[in-house]
């Protein structure tokens, strides 16, 4: 009885504490596990390359000091570092993203499901904010100037406008090894195949011809 007392109570301890643990990524289980990108084996994240065949490349990229293309729609343009680029980010639970801002440029509203995100200001202005979840929907907004320094939550609505005349360019860390984006403009009106236009109209409140004429620039 005394033995079935104690194992519940450490079954008990061991709930508790894993309830009260946080982490975007699986913590670490050894040095590192470079991707193995040819791997046909799928888990939660990528398998590991054999430790022989590791080498100083795997955690290696050159490349954030060249501006991104900004002749785009939004004009901006996101140049990330994940585990797609560097694959000795694998479950290191962290990368990077350059954003290039041509001036009035934007990023659009979106989120990151996995990523805590926090932002330095290189070059330029930009006006940034974040919205919380329902039902609040409070909106935290703020300029911030070259050196500024601004974390978004994870998983909030989140954009950066150039309110400037000048390029602006920023670093952001975020807390995952694949963030992942949602952007939600593409994600409600870009979908495929497209959301029934019954549950956009009746979701947003507008005419049907509102919604064709806004998926049609998607």
């Amino acid at each position: 009885m005394a033995i079935r007392v104690l194992l519940l109570a450490g079954a008990l301890l061991v709930l508790a504490c894993s309830h009260g643990a946080t982490a975007s990524d699986p913590s670490l289980l050894q040095d590192f596990c470079v991707a193995d990108k040819t791997s046909p084996v799928r888990v939660n994240g990528l398998a590991c390359k054999a430790a022989k065949e590791v080498v100083v490349e795997d955690f290696y990229f050159s490349g954030l000091h060249v501006a991104g293309n900004t002749t785009n729609k939004q004009g901006s343009s996101v140049t990330a570092v994940n585990v797609a680029q560097i694959g000795g980010l694998n479950t290191m639970g962290v990368s990077l993203v350059r954003i290039d801002y041509a001036p009035f440029g934007l990023n659009p509203p979106h989120t990151h499901p996995r990523s805590t995100e926090i932002l330095t200001v290189l070059e330029g202005c930009l006006h940034v904010g974040f919205v919380t979840s329902n039902p609040e929907n409070k909106h935290f907004e703020k300029v911030l100037n070259k050196g500024d320094i601004f974390v978004f939550p994870k998983g909030l609505v989140h954009y950066q406008y150039n309110n400037g005349t000048t390029h602006a360019v920023v670093l952001a860390a975020l807390s995952s090894q694949n963030p992942g984006v949602i952007t939600v403009a593409n994600a409600v009106f870009g979908a495929e195949p497209s959301i029934p236009v019954g549950i956009t109209t009746k979701a947003f409140q507008v005419e049907k011809n509102t919604v064709d004429w806004i998926q049609a620039q998607f």
